[in-house]
């Protein structure tokens, strides 16, 4: 198994701009995590918040979780962090009230935050991967593509071991790192590149899950696809009008690939080169 790089690093100048998510804390050496990392089937609990009834309360973040439980998701793990996870610090603040309602909401240059309940489901998609399952329920390393406001990237830091995520976009990277800087992720790296490449100094993956979409998957994600993993991503579905796209799963196996899609999805094109 390749060495986990280190970071920050220099990527060439189409990917150029590695940036960290760096914790206030002083850090502290680890290990180097293996690709697959086993973890507790068990959901870990959710921790204490404010009590009250603003924004920050746990309460609102589960009453939305709740809500989304009784629409189908049953992922214990995905809805702990979902409950975890405080969706108004990724939202614009005139919108917070707004922040647990299941729905999209725009972030700026034209992109949104995904519904929590197509969030929810595209994660527990990528934990039911062989990989997953093989390694008692825990992710090894994930590729995120398309960091949008870093909430989804948020969510990954509680269900992987470590989490990278590529952004296009110069200030969507740049509002998510400060997102996230908060949360003190040391798992989680955020990469100012082409989504479309991918990260092979980080590959193979676990899982790799996409907040885009283009007519078909780039080559370069499968490349970088460990055996054992899952890819989750929206296609453009075929035959149909512009726009009009399906979740599509991919599982690698040793030999090869298999596939299958899903329900209908609305997501942002999956563009090229860094802006």
């Amino acid at each position: 198994m390749k060495a986990r790089p280190s970071f920050p690093v220099q990527l060439p100048d189409r990917v150029a701009g590695v940036l960290p998510v760096k914790p206030h804390a002083h850090p502290v050496s680890q290990p180097a995590q293996p690709l697959l990392a086993a973890r507790k089937k068990t959901a870990p609990a959710v921790p204490s918040v404010s009590a009250g009834l603003g924004m920050d309360s746990s309460a609102v973040r589960m009453a939305m979780v709740h809500k989304l439980a009784a629409q189908g998701l049953t992922d214990a793990r995905v809805l702990a962090a979902l409950g975890r996870v405080e969706r108004h610090r990724f939202v614009e603040s005139a919108l917070a009230n707004q922040a647990y309602e299941d729905t999209s909401l725009p972030i700026g240059l034209g992109q949104t935050i995904s519904k929590p309940g197509v969030v929810g489901r595209m994660l527990a998609l990528l934990m039911q991967a062989p990989a997953c399952e093989s390694a008692q329920g825990g992710l090894g390393r994930v590729l995120e593509i398309g960091t949008g406001c870093g909430y989804q990237a948020a969510l990954l830091s509680q269900l992987a071991s470590e989490v990278y995520s590529i952004e296009r976009l110069r200030g969507l990277h740049d509002k998510a790192r400060d997102n996230l800087r908060f949360m003190r992720l040391a798992n989680v790296h955020l990469l100012l590149a082409d989504g479309r490449i991918g990260y092979p100094k980080g590959a193979p993956y676990a899982g790799i899950i996409a907040a885009a979409g283009g007519e078909a998957l780039p080559q370069a994600w499968l490349d970088q696809l460990a055996v054992g993993g899952r890819l989750v991503a929206p296609v453009t579905q075929p035959g149909a009008g512009p726009g009009q796209q399906a979740l599509m799963v991919v599982d690698r196996t040793a030999q090869g690939f298999t596939q299958k899609m899903l329900e209908p999805v609305l997501f942002v094109p999956l563009k090229s080169g860094v802006a």
